[in-house]
């Protein structure tokens, strides 16, 4: 089992910057990939950004060259750098933890969310 916990959200003005981090405990050596994704009010959630064990990132088209997401794997966080940020990046945030085996996923973790507001 694999505990995250985000941290870091908050409200910001149009064009600033956040950062949110993602501390996980537990079996943490099981996981693959870490991904950010959000969901906003009356949406589905949808994936922001994703990191694998190896580093390759990859990001919703919504974020490309505002988002950055990273990961320090001797303090198990993952994060997430949001600059430039716009009334459209208002939601929650959840950080997932994710286990895969021959590429198929198998063991899904989900952090308890962190609100972001952004104000015009």
């Amino acid at each position: 089992q694999v505990q995250l916990v985000e941290s870091g959200g908050g409200l910001v003005q149009a064009g600033g910057s956040l950062r949110l981090s993602c501390a996980a405990s537990g079996s943490t050596f099981s996981i693959n990939n870490y991904g950010w994704y959000r969901q906003a009010p009356g949406k589905q959630r949808e994936l922001v950004a994703v990191i694998s064990s190896g580093g390759s990132t990859a990001y919703a088209d919504s974020v490309k060259g505002r988002f950055t997401i990273s990961r320090d794997n001797a303090k198990n966080t993952v994060y997430l750098q949001m600059n430039s940020l716009k009334p459209e990046d208002t939601a929650v945030y959840y950080c997932n933890a994710q286990r895969t085996v021959a590429g198929v996923p198998r063991y899904n973790a989900w952090g308890q969310g962190t609100q972001v507001t952004v104000s015009s």
